[in-house]
């Protein structure tokens, strides 16, 4: 019964490893990433809610959402996916390797000399000399050019055989390796790493960010600052450049600076912060305009937002409250503006707007003293993303692998040569063949390279 019951259990382990084994499951998978990896260029990762219901409706945004499609590439399937991927090459690496072993290591390569008299790869020559002096002669070439040699008697004279690199044959072996490892890689960043974003305004500090996948807050563990924040525009008004000025802080204490730009980031204990994007802030300086309806006289004053400034001609006061981006007038939208208030000598208070496209706007006030909107110091805010990546050095381990892999794949063969000498009389007939497995056409070049070697170091010493 236990015995049995054992090899019903040894057959059942042999099937889950001839499926893990099978060439299909790795098509399979590869077509279900494929596949899966075209649905998330179509539908957008990491959107608002918001976004999605108005995209997609109710309906189609629940069946999404509890397949995980809206952020695919951390969803529990898509790493099942890659655990699956790395397993199936795993055992079908493990599987064809035996063989391949066998032969790497094999301490007395078998040696046929049968099957390399009827290679195509292979030339013949005759020679002038008895085989026991060319065998003398012919060892030395051999032994410079390959490796392992060894002679051994045939059925018609004496044949040296030789190799040289087995050990490519673990090429194929070292790509599968490589994506292993970038598959491992990838998934590390994937469970214990996070990319989010955070906005900062010069002089403003922060010590959490937002994760872009989820939208949730992520304590740093320190403060990052922003010192200073410049913007070069071209002559045409497009962006030239953004750079920021960073202090990274711990319990009040620089530990870091650095000035950084797009694709220059800064990084502290495995966290990168890269130059991502920036944004318009509310101007907090202004130069007003104030122009007296009783002289005609213009007075520009600077003004900053919540100090009151003292209009000449004892017109008042005026205080800058707030700047809006969207400021209503009579139920229209006139766009960014400032708003203040106006404190004249006699009389109440007066709430003045001053927006930025039309400068003629307090004018229908009507008042003493009309104001205008003469300059303003633009401000901007940088805009950081901040990654974790505890994997990429795997990545990049899993890439170094892969060149090496395909270099040795597709430029290194495992050579085998034979050169056999047959007595007739005191002449000799010497054939030269040989066999690869890959480039078996450079391979025929080379023999009869060897071939003509041999040849004439038979010449040079006679």
């Amino acid at each position: 019964m236990n015995s049995k019951q054992s090899a019903d259990d040894l057959s059942a382990v042999d099937r889950i490893w001839k499926s893990f084994a099978s060439v299909k499951l790795t098509i399979a998978l590869l077509l279900t990433l494929a596949v899966t990896s075209i649905i998330g260029t179509l539908i957008p990762q990491n959107e608002t809610p918001a976004a999605y219901l108005q995209t997609f409706g109710d309906v189609l945004y629940r069946i999404f959402s509890l397949l995980g499609l809206f952020d695919m590439y951390h969803s529990w399937w898509f790493r099942a996916l890659i655990l699956l991927l790395v397993v199936n090459i795993i055992v079908c690496s493990i599987d064809r390797l035996q063989a391949t072993w066998k032969i790497i290591f094999a301490r007395n390569p078998r040696f046929n000399v049968a099957r390399y008299r009827q290679l195509k790869n292979k030339t013949e020559f005759n020679a002038d000399d008895a085989d026991a002096s060319l065998i003398d002669r012919y060892l030395p070439v051999i032994s410079r050019r390959f490796r392992y040699h060894r002679m051994e008697d045939t059925d018609q004279g004496v044949a040296i055989y030789a190799e040289k690199g087995r050990l490519t044959r673990l090429g194929v072996y070292v790509v599968h390796l490589s994506v292993v490892v970038l598959l491992i890689g990838g998934l590390i960043g994937s469970i214990f790493g996070f990319e989010g974003f955070v906005n900062l305004a010069p002089g403003d500090s922060a010590s959490t960010i937002r994760l872009r996948h989820n939208n949730q807050i992520l304590p740093l563990g320190f403060e990052i600052r922003c010192d200073d924040f410049k913007v070069e525009f071209y002559d045409t008004g497009a962006p030239k450049e953004f750079r920021s000025s960073l202090s990274i802080l711990k319990e009040g204490k620089v530990f870091e600076q650095k000035d950084i730009i797009v694709n220059d980031p800064l990084r502290y204990e495995g966290i990168s912060f890269f130059q991502s994007s920036y944004g318009n802030l509310p101007p907090n300086e202004v130069i007003l305009n104030f122009t007296s309806q009783t002289t005609g006289m213009i007075y520009s004053e600077k003004a900053a937002i919540g100090t009151p400034v003292v209009i000449p001609e004892k017109l008042g006061t005026f205080t800058l409250k707030q700047f809006t981006r969207q400021a209503d007038f009579r139920g229209n939208n006139i766009g960014e503006a400032f708003i203040g208030v106006l404190a004249p000598p006699n009389g109440p208070p007066v709430d003045v707007t001053l927006p930025l496209q039309f400068p003629s706007f307090d004018k229908m006030r009507k008042g003493q003293v009309f104001i205008a909107i003469a300059d303003f110091v633009p401000r901007y805010y940088t805009g950081l993303q901040v990654s974790r990546d505890p994997g990429v050095w795997v990545v990049y381990v899993g890439f170094i692998l892969m060149i090496i892999g395909i270099y040795i794949t597709f430029f290194m063969s495992h050579q085998q040569i034979c050169v056999e000498v047959t007595p007739h009389g005191p002449k000799s007939q010497v054939m030269v063949a040989g066999t690869s497995n890959k480039n078996k056409m450079g391979l025929q070049k080379k023999v009869e390279q060897l071939a003509h070697q041999l040849a004439n170091t038979v010449s040079d010493n006679k």
